[in-house]
């Protein structure tokens, strides 16, 4: 067996895991650059998948790096959002599973416990067994599937998962930024719902709402303010695939100052707004 082909054929799995899990591409890459280095010490005589070990691997290496990251996250100025990804075309063949990279869905997967999210992950998005899944956590099958349950359900209750057609979600975008520019506030509140919500995230390096905004008067209030006081910005950008899923790039003077993407609900209509704007999270090559 040629271990390095090997190991090159479940890399994009192992990095979309650990990049679930920890939000940032950087720390992704040290935990599947991590994976292959106990890979090209594992005895292979006791490897029955080399699928199944190195999503073990990767799955335990990404839990440590995440209770890592809980304690740095705990002084972190406002809201933490996962750092934004380029997808040059969605890095999972399906919708579905395009939808679980989406930075709403990721700000949905931080409620979850450490256990949950690795559960979760791996039942769920990368198809792994319920023993897998206690072996990656070394825990018992029942538990396992008790974490992925809980999780399901919790999920479930914060964020009902809709698959939105991308040519629809591009279309409500660009419908979206063209009335903020435009100052139409009443196609504004026509495509915001009522309680709908903007997490953003500057990180204390740049300017951003701390806390979120709730309410489609007040999203829309905030909107129309960051045109008139940042037109620069909204003049400048591109339409992009940011994490599986239509985004928009804002951009002055060829430098990349915030990322947006909407969550819609089943209706199409807009249920909450994420921005990024910490420029540590704005080095946008593509996956």
């Amino acid at each position: 067996m040629d271990r390095a082909l090997e190991f090159d054929e479940h890399r994009p799995a192992l990095f979309g895991l650990a990049y679930r899990m920890l939000g940032a591409r950087a720390d992704a890459e040290d935990v599947v650059q991590d994976a292959f280095l106990r890979w090209q010490n594992a005895p292979l005589d006791q490897i029955r998948s080399p699928r199944s070990y190195l999503m073990t691997v990767a799955a335990r290496l990404a839990l440590d790096a995440l209770n890592a990251a809980h304690r740095k996250r705990e002084t972190y100025f406002g809201e933490w959002l996962a750092e934004p990804l380029v997808t040059t075309e969605p890095p999972d063949r399906t919708l579905e599973k395009a939808e679980s990279l989406s930075i709403a869905f990721l700000h949905v997967l931080e409620t979850l416990s450490p256990a949950e999210r690795v559960a979760f992950l791996m039942r769920e998005v990368f198809d792994q067994s319920y023993e897998e899944v206690a072996q990656a956590l070394e825990t018992s099958e029942v538990n396992s599937r008790q974490l992925v349950a809980r999780a399901r359900k919790h999920l479930q209750e914060r964020r009902p998962r809709f698959v939105v057609d991308p040519a629809r979600h591009q279309a409500v975008l660009y419908r979206f930024l063209t009335a903020c520019t435009s100052g139409d506030t009443d196609a504004l509140l026509s495509m915001v719902k009522q309680d709908a919500i903007v997490h953003a995230d500057g990180g204390g390096k740049a300017p951003a709402v701390v806390n979120p905004i709730y309410g489609a008067e007040k999203i829309v209030r905030l909107m129309l303010g960051l045109v008139r006081k940042q037109r620069a910005d909204l003049q400048g950008g591109y339409l992009t695939t940011i994490n599986g899923q239509p985004g928009f790039v804002f951009t002055v003077g060829g430098q990349v100052t915030s990322v947006v993407t909407l969550d819609l609900d089943d209706d199409d209509r807009i249920q909450a707004i994420y921005f990024v704007a910490n420029p540590d999270k704005l080095h946008l090559t593509a996956l």
